[in-house]
This record gives structure tokens, C-alpha cells and sequence, in this order.
């Protein structure tokens, strides 16, 4: 007997997911629990395992297809199980069925939340989300909605309506204030490959680290303040330490335990910056779980260190070393990359001096750590001043400015660049 398999949900807030790859196909015999696809949400790259031992009959969902959770992705005829007798009591089924429909009120409590490809249909073809009945979770519009309306006659309807004077058109209902009039998402023309250019496909991780970006971007007022710290105590302790450290733990002790430790603790004086942005109200978050921005040459993704502030520096870079493993190998789970509540970025590892990193929505701010440079700065003596060679580095923090303010920011950096600036072999303990 066919049953059908459905796409799971991979993270509490996760209402979506693409299939980046088929690992069967239809005639494949799997056993339960096997890997049968991989599936890229806007939280984590995962494998699906089959729910069934059986033979797989087809593949209802494409590859590179984003679908709503709790869609049928495949049917498989499962082992040891007779095919059910077609009798006439399957009519009253539906009968009772129907009738439960009529008196069970759909829930639409996700129906005015737009994923980016859906806005960005909607903006070039002009289309009244609101008017739209959507089929995903929660009654949220998927694209397949919108495609579905597209080929419909309403869509070619409702697209000659927009073309006559207002007077012309009949109750035409308001297009919502965040989408862009049809005239001028036309003038945007996708651009073309020219001879001798490359064209590379988007791959499904790809498309969802698009879609988490631009949706930050468009929801989240971002501003960006930047802070200058002198780490010269701090890169002689790493001196100092970092040899007995490899040999004594096994792996290396980098700058990044350090400046976390730093940041956790100015966490703790600054609340405020650990909060989310929650629609009616701002959410505070009690623990502190820190998301470390972590890539591969293909992509980029934000593994977790829970309850970061009670680590030691030691337990910091212990964590940073598995979880960086996790993403080098592709092994990160659902739960690695859950629950972050701020991020840190170490732009600096790759040479970068200044940036003004994306926050990781829904959270309030993310802190991006630059390169330690060696400067000539100028320093106040009881001689006077004087010009000294000093390692400095710059802290960018980007914020939603929904949530957080210049002033707390401001303060929080502060807190940050006193820490770093007074880390030393006398008082800083890395166990």
C-alpha cells in the first residue's frame, strides 16, 4: 500500500523547506530510518529519513522545490502491508470529513507572513496578497500559491484591471503599502550572460541564505556604530598560552574564546542587547546563546554555543572547535544551529578591518570582530605623549534599531573594550 510521506519541520519556527537533492528515486528499496533526501530550510542543511521500510513509488516534489511543511514529498509502498479493500464505507469517510470542514474554522494565523520569493512575485506581478487563500501552514502563501494564481484567469483579470484608469476599475482593492507598484519592479531587467561569462545555478542553500538576508534586511531597520580596542595585553597572553594549550587540549587557542568571553560578559551588564523583536513587544532572553558565524566555500551558517556565559575560556574555544568541525564535515544537526539569542562574526580571520555584517533576524544585533592590526597610536604618559606600535582592532555591531538605541550600544561596546583592553597573563584565567 502507498502512504505518503511529508516534509517534516526541522526547527520550531521553521514553516518551510527545499529539497536541494534526491538520494533515492522511484523503484529504490529503504529501510526505515534511512536518509532519503537533503533539505535546506533558513535554519540548517539536514537529511530526511524515511518513516517506512518499503520501496520508494515517486517523487511528488522536485529538486530545488520549496515547500510548505507538512506537504507530501514522496510515496512509498511500504513492506507487509496488504493493499486495503475498496469497499463502499469510504463514501461516508468523506461525508463525515466534508462535514468536519464546514464546522472546523482553517487556521490563518500565518497568512500575513510573506517569504521573499512570494513578496518578490507579488511586487512584479502586482498581485493582492490578501486576496490570495494560502495552503501552507497556518494558511501562509506559498510560492506554489502564487504560481497557482498566476496561471489562473483571475491573474490575467486582475492584471488588465491595473492597466485601466482608476475610474475604470471596480472595487479594486488597495495594494498592501510594503510591495512595490507593478510599473517599477518592470523597470528592473534581470541581467543577461554575455559571451564567455559563466553562469553557475543557485544552489538550494544558496537561494535560502537569500532569503533569510533579504527578509532581514527589509524588516529590520538597521544602523551600524563601531568601536577601536588596543588588544596588545591580550595578544601577548595569547602568545604566551597558545602552545601549552595545542599540546595539553589538542587543538588551537585562537583570539575568538577571548573576545566571546568579553562579549558574554557585556551581555550580562547590557540585557537589552540579548533581546528579540517580537511584533506587539520585545522579547528578553534570559539565557545567552551565542551563534558564531561560521563558512564553508559554498555557504555560510550559524551553529550555537548554548548558555555561552557560563564557559570559560577554555570551554569557549572548545565549543568553537566542534562546532566549526560540525560545519567543515556537513555533520551540523537542527539543533547546533537553534536558539541563538546574539551573534558574533570573526571577519577578521579572513583579513577584513571594517564591516557592517546582517543581523541574524529575529535577533537584535550581531557583532562582527575585525583584524588585529599592529598602528602607530599615541599614548598618554606622565612624560606626555608619545607614539607606540600597538595592536588595535575594530568591534562593528549592527543593531535593530526597532529594539536597541546609539545609547545602549554604545555603552555595551564600551563594556566590551574594557574587558579586552585589561586582559592579561596577571588577570585573566583561560580554565
Amino acid at each position: 500500500m502507498a502512504t505518503k510521506m511529508t516534509m517534516p519541520q526541522l526547527g520550531e519556527s521553521v514553516t518551510e523547506g527545499t529539497i536541494s537533492k534526491w538520494l533515492v528515486a522511484p523503484g529504490d528499496k529503504v529501510t526505515k530510518y534511512e536518509p532519503i533526501a537533503e533539505v535546506l530550510t533558513d535554519k540548517v542543511s539536514a537529511e530526511i529519513p524515511s518513516s517506512y521500510t518499503g520501496t520508494i513509488k515517486e517523487l511528488l516534489v522536485g529538486e530545488d522545490d520549496t515547500v510548505s511543511v507538512g506537504t507530501e514529498i514522496c510515496s512509498i509502498d511500504e513492506e507487509g502491508v496488504s493493499p486495503a479493500p475498496e469497499e463502499q464505507p469510504a463514501k461516508s469517510t468523506e461525508v463525515t470529513t466534508a462535514n468536519q470542514a464546514q464546522v472546523e474554522e482553517p487556521d490563518q494565523s500565518q497568512k500575513t507572513r510573506y517569504s521573499p520569493a512570494v513578496m518578490r512575485m507579488a511586487q512584479e506581478n502586482n498581485i493582492d496578497l490578501q486576496s490570495l487563500t494560502g495552503s501552507g501552514k497556518g494558511g501562509r502563501i506559498t510560492r506554489k500559491d502564487v504560481e497557482a494564481y498566476l496561471t489562473s484567469g483571475a491573474a490575467i483579470k486582475a492584471q488588465q484591471n491595473s492597466d485601466k484608469p482608476p475610474e475604470q476599475v471596480q472595487n479594486k482593492q488597495e495594494a498592501p503599502s510594503s510591495i512595490t507598484p507593478v510599473s517599477e519592479a518592470k523597470n528592473v531587467a534581470m541581467p543577461s550572460s554575455a559571451q564567455g561569462d559563466k553562469e553557475i545555478p543557485v544552489s538550494g542553500v544558496r537561494k535560502a541564505i537569500a532569503s533569510n538576508m533579504v527578509k532581514s534586511k527589509t524588516e529590520a531597520p538597521h544602523a551600524w556604530t563601531m568601536i577601536e580596542v588596543d588588544v596588545t595585553n591580550l595578544v601577548k597572553l595569547r602568545e604566551s598560552k597558545k602552545k601549552g594549550f595545542k599540546e595539553q587540549e589538542g587543538y588551537n587557542l585562537t583570539y575568538l574564546p577571548f573576545f566571546m568571553k568579553a562579549c558574554v560578559e557585556a551581555l550580562k551588564e547590557f540585557p537589552q542587547i540579548n533581546s528579540q523583536w517580537a511584533g506587539d513587544k520585545i522579547i528578553q532572553k534570559k539565557d545567552i546563546h551565542l551563534s558564531m558565524a561560521a563558512a564553508t566555500d559554498e555557504a555560510l551558517f550559524v551553529p550555537v554555543i548554548k548558555h555561552a556565559d557560563e564557559l570559560t575560556i577554555k570551554g569557549l574555544a572548545r565549543q568553537t572547535n566542534e562546532l566549526a568541525s560540525k560545519v567543515r564535515t556537513g555533520k551540523l544537526s537542527g539543533a547546533d544551529m537553534a536558539g541563538g539569542t546574539f551573534t558574533i562574526n570573526n571577519t577578521g580571520s579572513f583579513g577584513s578591518i571594517m564591516s557592517q555584517p546582517i543581523i541574524n533576524a529575529p535577533q537584535a544585533a550581531i557583532l562582527s570582530i575585525e583584524s588585529i592590526v599592529k598602528r602607530p597610536v599615541v599614548l598618554e604618559t606622565e612624560q606626555g605623549d608619545v607614539i607606540a606600535v600597538r595592536h588595535m582592532v575594530n568591534l562593528c555591531l549592527s543593531l535593530d534599531h526597532r529594539v536597541l538605541d546609539g545609547l545602549v550600544c554604545g555603552r555595551f561596546l564600551s563594556a566590551m573594550k574594557k574587558r579586552l583592553e585589561t586582559m592579561n597573563e596577571e588577570n585573566t584565567t583561560i580554565y
